[in-house]
């Protein structure tokens, strides 16, 4: 049986760990194998860079500045995966004029491996979203929405796992709740589920049933929220769950420097993370296994 103890700790620009009187640096060099996420969230039809005029972005984002980020790095690690977290759609006239279209085939051209379905994905209906299926050449990941009777219904999984040299990663997708963001019509006959019990329900699956050593969960939940609001945020997610590794955010367009550590329900260490919006960041979280499958991690969020 492996022995799969998450240890991490994570800065903006580097990361120390003791590990048995070891810091990060010594173990990821003793490591057995390395796992890269790169994600991002929120990029709503950016296309393009921010002008160099622009007041809050001057110069900032853009596809083919993200397409060369990417690269490298894949390069420097192939065991990489590029996720998104949502609300891919609604923000530039390239939507309005192509209605995801564009959006679509150009993370494809960046290999995306998976995505998960912002309340802004069904500004053009659910029929919208369904239609423009094809150009996404990758898969899209939602646990919590019930899509029978609707066009999407089997398209869109709960979760998928991929290996990447022998390491099983099991990625999972949850989604706000739509009543009040989004006008019924668009979403037709989709229910939303209890997202706290659903992860729960997957976890338990990508742990013990696919025998996962990483769990990642793709969240547009929204970051963290006051209670008297009584909705749930990742915080709130991680708070009350546990065996998810990694929670990649949403919705909330938080800009995190470095991802924040926080307990699960059994009191183990949970990374989330969240890079803004608009495609002005890359999230970067690099996790290390040793040969007993321990593993560390350290991530930042990278100007694109």
């Amino acid at each position: 049986m492996k022995r799969r103890n998450f240890i991490q700790k994570s800065t903006a620009v580097t990361a120390f760990l003791t590990l048995g009187g070891f810091s990060l640096q010594s173990f990821a060099e003793k490591s057995t194998k390395h796992i890269t996420i790169l994600h991002t969230n929120d990029v709503h039809s950016h296309i393009e860079p921010f002008p160099i005029n622009d007041s809050r972005y001057p110069n900032q984002g853009g596809v083919a500045r993200r397409a060369t980020l990417v690269e490298s790095i894949r390069k420097e690690n192939p065991n990489t995966l590029l996720l998104d977290a949502g609300d891919i759609f609604q923000g530039t006239p390239y939507f309005n004029f192509y209605g995801g279209e564009l959006e679509f085939k150009l993370m494809s051209m960046l290999n995306y491996d998976a995505a998960t379905i912002g309340n802004h994905d069904f500004d053009n209906s659910i029929d919208g979203l369904y239609a423009q299926l094809p150009h996404a050449k990758f898969d899209f990941l939602s646990a919590n929405y019930n899509f029978k009777n609707t066009v999407l219904d089997t398209h869109v999984k709960p979760y998928k796992v991929f290996v990447k040299e022998g390491i099983k990663i099991g990625v999972f997708g949850l989604g706000i709740e739509l009543k009040g963001l989004v006008d019924p019509k668009m979403y037709k006959e989709t229910k939303y589920l209890d997202p706290i019990e659903i992860a729960q329900d997957i976890t338990q699956t990508l742990k013990v049933d696919e025998d996962c050593d990483l769990i990642i969960c793709l969240s547009h939940l929204g970051y963290n929220y006051k209670q008297e609001h009584q909705k749930i945020g990742d915080l709130t997610l991680a708070s009350k769950t546990k065996d998810i590794d990694l929670i990649i955010g949403g919705h909330t367009h938080t800009f995190l420097p470095k991802p924040t550590v926080t307990k699960n329900i059994v009191g183990e260490n949970v990374l989330v993370n969240q890079v803004g919006c608009y495609g002005i960041n890359l999230g970067r979280i690099d996790f290390y296994f040793d040969k007993d499958y321990n593993k560390a991690s350290k991530g930042k969020s990278i100007i694109v």
